[in-house]
């Protein structure tokens, strides 16, 4: 089989030894935004595991801007080493490091989803973690008993963009290979995109072109701050999946524009605006978002990143060969098997030696695998 999956790619400067990537999954682990050694593990298992490309979970721009309160956070210089570690780690097993950066919007200051993944309640107070201020594009709540957010202002705002400016600075002092700006799955920047979230009557709501606004600045500041050389990418819910919200036409108008701003990949999500993105009213199957990235890649002539229930190797080098993403984002499967991508390489027939394995593992099982055939 021709090794579509397994094909490195250039973005920028940037060579991936395949198209798998760890997609970014919150762990809600931190404490006050900083890793520890779960993350350490957590991240650097998936390199030694043949990923090409590893994602952490949103990091927060500023401490309101985390989900819960066990969210990672890279708004102060002291974050920076503990992420350089992790970088360190995976680059030494032949792996690309990404963060996400993000901000939750309406949907920060919530419980842990092991806590009830709703609005926090005295069973959080009695732990410890109690609310704080929310902000959003208007002063929308999530739903009813959600807390209401303060709309932001044009000052706010200002403020909020310095913000995403210094977390670009750290990620890249931090030894990142890439970052992807979090605009899906109905936190702060997909509040703005979305016309049901957003209910305002300045230069930042109304018409597409000023709800795009706030994320086109943001991505004009990344790509002043970061490295010419550095691939960006951002993640986008393609469709609400509700009636008269945003839409995927929408979403390949909005990537031909962040084509022209310097993004290079689009990773293509969806839903999330009003609840859960894993919970969203989205019709759901093996490759549920495959026809969302197909769209955009094609539509928009720029890299687009696939996600969503993909779980079989062939499926998804299927995918890359018909052009229908450049790179493949695999979640929750790499939670069950962690050497996923080692593992499709030899269903795929590209490595039936473990030669591509680490050489702690892999010279223990070609060893094992000779004994087995003696």
């Amino acid at each position: 089989m021709n090794k579509y999956l397994f094909s490195p790619i250039q973005i920028r400067s940037l060579e991936l030894k395949n198209r798998i990537v760890l997609s970014p999954m919150c762990q809600y682990s931190a404490s006050n935004g900083f890793t520890n050694a779960w993350h350490m593990v957590h991240l650097g298992k998936f390199s030694q595991g043949g990923f090409g490309l590893i994602f952490t979970e949103a990091t927060a721009v500023i401490p309101e801007g985390r989900i819960t309160h066990g969210d990672l956070g890279i708004w102060s210089n002291d974050h920076i080493n503990g992420f350089a570690e992790i970088c360190y780690f995976v680059h030494q097993n032949n792996c690309k490091m990404g963060v996400q950066l993000g901000h939750a919007g309406r949907k920060a200051s919530m419980q842990r989803p092991w806590h009830g993944n709703g609005p926090l309640n005295q069973d959080d107070f009695d732990r410890g973690e109690n609310n704080w201020q929310i902000s959003a594009p208007s002063a929308l709540p999530l739903d009813e008993n959600w807390l209401e957010p303060n709309e932001l202002s044009i000052n706010d705002i200002e403020g909020l963009k310095s913000h995403w400016e210094a977390a670009f600075n750290r990620s890249v002092e931090a030894g990142f290979d890439v970052i992807e700006i979090h605009a899906a799955h109905g936190y702060l920047i997909h509040e703005f995109l979305s016309p049901l979230t957003n209910q305002r009557s300045d230069q930042y709501g109304g018409t597409f072109d000023n709800r795009m606004r706030l994320l086109k600045e943001i991505v004009e500041i990344a790509r002043k701050t970061i490295p010419e050389s550095m691939p960006l990418f951002v993640r986008i819910s393609s469709t609400d999946g509700i009636e008269n919200g945003w839409s995927i036409e929408d979403s390949v108008e909005l990537a031909k524009l962040l084509k022209n701003l310097g993004v290079d990949v689009i990773d293509c999500s969806s839903g999330g605006l009003m609840g859960s993105a894993t919970a969203a009213k989205i019709k759901r199957g093996p490759g549920f978002q495959v026809p969302l990235s197909d769209e955009i890649k094609n539509n928009s002539d720029i890299k687009t990143m696939a996600v969503g229930l993909i779980t079989d190797a062939k499926f998804a080098n299927d995918i890359v060969q018909d052009q229908k993403c450049d790179l493949v984002a695999i979640g929750r499967e790499a939670l069950f098997n962690p050497n996923w991508a080692l593992h499709s390489e030899i269903e795929l027939n590209e490595d039936s030696n473990f030669n591509n394995w680490p050489n702690q593992y892999g010279w223990w099982l070609d060893k094992r695998k000779k004994m087995f055939n003696k």
